[in-house]
């Protein structure tokens, strides 16, 4: 028996074999087909009885990435794993997670019903758009960060006059927290949103002229958000301007309004594959830190080391 074993589903298995190359070990194996009529379906393609399981997959749209996650812990379960680790890179739902207005669902606690009634054992996961659900959650969680490979990389660009920015009020707390990992200046975006999916730049918060300026958020839908505070940040004298975020989902006209914007560079984690290739995205690869944390989960030992910065 191994000392563990990691598989995968299909919502980005190029990430999972980085995972388990960094861990020291190949990917388990795993049939998943499609019926006819689109139907899933899983089978573990070699016994894990007994095994410390750990199942990577994210979960952006389509709901089968979600569905096949499911499916692939309550086959594990049925074929008595000891234990069963939900590595979700990206935790898709995490933007529904509260009643904002009449007669919506909480997705995002749905989907943590879902996956703990599956049968999952342990939830690893990284940059949740909403922290708190981690709460949603009776099983032990591990929140991983990418700010340890956001800040060797922005230190190695040696930007003098650094400043942090966050596109809205909701991302100061994570602006603040790169603000003081990078000795830099804060600022922020006031934003207006007058229906999902569209921002508008109302007013700057803080200097801009003179200053490099990273902005910095969690995940990039369809751009709006950000590119308006991009453009907003040069129009006020910002010398240049940078960005990072987590979670690249990068839908409907994003690429396109991220290379017509004034952004300079982009830098973007691995736990989503992009649709295609930018000359202003730069993926840095998070696969190492999910590969310690499974093994330091294994061997019970703590996850702290892995938010070091240094």
């Amino acid at each position: 028996m191994s000392k563990f074993k990691i598989v995968t589903g299909r919502s980005n298995p190029e990430f999972a074999a980085r995972v388990a190359k960094a861990a020291g070990t190949t990917l388990g194996k795993v049939i998943i087909r499609n019926f006819s009529d689109g139907e899933i379906w899983v089978k573990y393609d070699e016994n894990v009885r007994g095994e410390d399981l750990f199942i990577v997959q994210s979960t952006p749209p389509p709901a089968d990435n979600l569905f096949e996650l499911l499916m692939l812990i309550d086959a594990a379960r049925r074929a008595s794993a000891k234990r069963i680790t939900a590595v979700i890179p990206y935790f898709g739902y995490a933007r529904q997670d509260r009643k904002d207005q009449p007669r919506v669902a909480i997705t995002a606690k749905l989907v943590a019903n879902l996956i703990t009634e599956a049968g999952a054992d342990r939830v690893i996961t990284m940059d949740l758009h909403a922290p708190q659900i981690q709460g949603f959650f009776d099983i032990p969680f591990d929140h991983l960060y990418s700010s340890p490979v956001f800040t060797r990389h922005i230190r190695r660009l040696e930007l003098p006059n650094l400043t942090i920015a966050s596109p809205d009020v909701g991302g100061l707390k994570l602006a603040r927290a790169y603000g003081k990992r990078l000795d830099a200046g804060l600022m922020f975006i006031d934003k207006r949103r007058p229906r999902p999916n569209v921002a508008e730049v109302m007013n700057i918060v803080g200097e801009a002229r003179g200053k490099n300026i990273l902005v910095i958020d969690d995940l990039i839908d369809t751009g709006g958000t950000f590119t308006n505070a991009v453009n907003a940040l040069k129009a006020n004298g910002a010398e240049r301007v940078f960005g990072a975020c987590t979670h690249a989902v990068l839908s409907g006209k994003a690429y396109e309004l991220l290379e017509a914007s004034a952004l300079e560079q982009l830098i973007v984690t691995d736990t989503l594959p992009l649709k295609r290739q930018s000359p202003k995205i730069v993926v840095k690869s998070v696969a190492k830190l999910f590969a310690e944390a499974i093994t330091r989960i294994h061997d019970n030992q703590s996850l702290s080391k892995l938010f070091d910065t240094d």
